[in-house]
């Protein structure tokens, strides 16, 4: 759960997070959570702690949205800000080989979570800078899957 204390007082908060991703019959799937509020599909961010790296925290948001784990790969996908809690965030967005689905997660009861084909998960992210984001991974996807073979 985001610690809104910790962004008091702070005009540049930095984010990180994942574009989670599984092969299954050698076709590239994403999966997608909800949003807290509007229940819009979005990919799971959160505020990078101290001493964590960017690849380290986005990893651990994906473990608490989403209920995953995996190799968070060392491939920016791209950056994006937005206005909040009184300041900008500043998010940066990483691939996310997933090896491991948990049955129970600590967001469980706030979101859901479900994998698609790419066409399909573009067409179900509203915000532009998702949808960029998720067309630079298709961009950079052999260079993605060549780091998880």
């Amino acid at each position: 759960m985001i610690d809104i204390d910790k962004t008091k007082n702070r005009s540049r908060i930095d984010q990180s997070a994942v574009v989670p991703f599984r092969l299954k019959n050698d076709t590239v799937e994403i999966l997608l959570i909800t949003s807290l509020q509007r229940k819009k599909w979005i990919i799971p961010k959160g505020i990078i702690d101290e001493p964590m790296t960017a690849r380290e925290a986005a990893g651990q948001e994906a473990r608490e949205e989403a209920g995953i784990k995996g190799d968070v790969l060392d491939i920016v996908l791209g950056e994006y800000s937005y206005r909040k809690w009184g300041g900008i965030c500043h998010v940066t967005v990483f691939p996310m080989h997933v090896k491991k689905i948990y049955n129970a997660w600590p967001e469980e009861n706030l979101r859901q979570r479900r994998w698609f084909d790419f066409e399909e998960a573009l067409k179900l992210l509203e915000k532009t800078e998702l949808k960029k984001l998720l067309k630079n991974f298709d961009k950079k996807k052999k260079a993605i899957l060549s780091l998880i073979f």
